[in-house]
């Protein structure tokens, strides 16, 4: 049993058991969750911040690496390998780390698009390049939003008694098509936040809550500014 976000949470012992008799009023219970695939992203979107020219990035190049790194390395050391109960204040820490991530990214994001609209011709295959790894972080940041806020996050989600989905994936509307019980994983939310960023809409994956369709659609907006000025800007450049 352990206490996240102030509720009890009974962690299954065996999740993928369909017969130990324990189940989810919404959705099946997730087992534990390795943490790699979401520092694997966290670090690519620091590469990619580290990578672009200075006028994209505010302050000290390395400030904001460091201190997100500042962040991210308890969370490996509290949870080295799978996803366990942990405390509110981990959680906490998890967020601020992936906000962090989302307003640097968002601060290029804005210099770029005032770049762009300057007009010129200096060093705009460089922009055009940055606005790729602006748009490639925002996919990796908002799947991490998703994945962390999800029926409470990857350790609620371990929990008999988790809180309603924010997202209805297809295995949850059809169960048979899989022979165990399943439960979205990281790479469920990043192929999530690649569809979003690139149909502007939902796929195969619905929306269900107000803040999940707020981030949705937060996104859709954001990725279709940055493709129409970029892409614009990418045809004049070349043309």
């Amino acid at each position: 049993m352990a206490a996240v976000n102030g509720r009890e949470l009974h962690v299954a012992t065996d999740p993928d058991d369909a017969s130990d008799g324990s189940s989810a009023a919404w959705g099946y219970i997730s087992s534990g969750e390795s943490r790699w695939p979401a520092t694997a992203a966290v670090t690519v979107a620091l590469l990619i911040y580290v990578l672009l020219p200075d006028r994209l990035t505010p302050g000290p190049r390395y400030l904001l690496p460091v201190m997100e790194l500042v962040l991210l390395i308890p969370l490996v050391i509290a949870n080295p390998s799978r996803l366990t109960p942990e405390s509110t204040n981990l959680r906490a820490l998890s967020i601020a780390l992936i906000a962090l991530i989302n307003a640097a990214n968002a601060v290029s994001l804005v210099l770029l698009v005032r770049f762009l609209l300057r007009g010129g011709r200096a060093n705009g295959r460089e922009l055009v390049l940055a606005g790729v790894g602006i748009w490639v972080t925002q996919v990796l940041v908002w799947s991490l939003w998703y994945w962390e806020l999800d029926r409470g996050g990857p350790v609620a989600r371990c929990s008999v008694d988790h809180g309603p989905p924010d997202f209805l994936f297809p295995q949850m509307e059809n169960p048979a098509v899989t022979n165990r019980r399943w439960s979205p994983r990281f790479v469920d939310y990043l192929y999530l936040s690649l569809t979003n960023s690139t149909a502007f809409s939902p796929t195969d994956t619905m929306p269900l809550s107000a803040r999940a369709k707020l981030l949705m659609g937060g996104q859709a907006l954001v990725s279709l500014t940055t493709i129409a000025i970029v892409g614009a800007r990418a045809v004049n450049i070349l043309t």
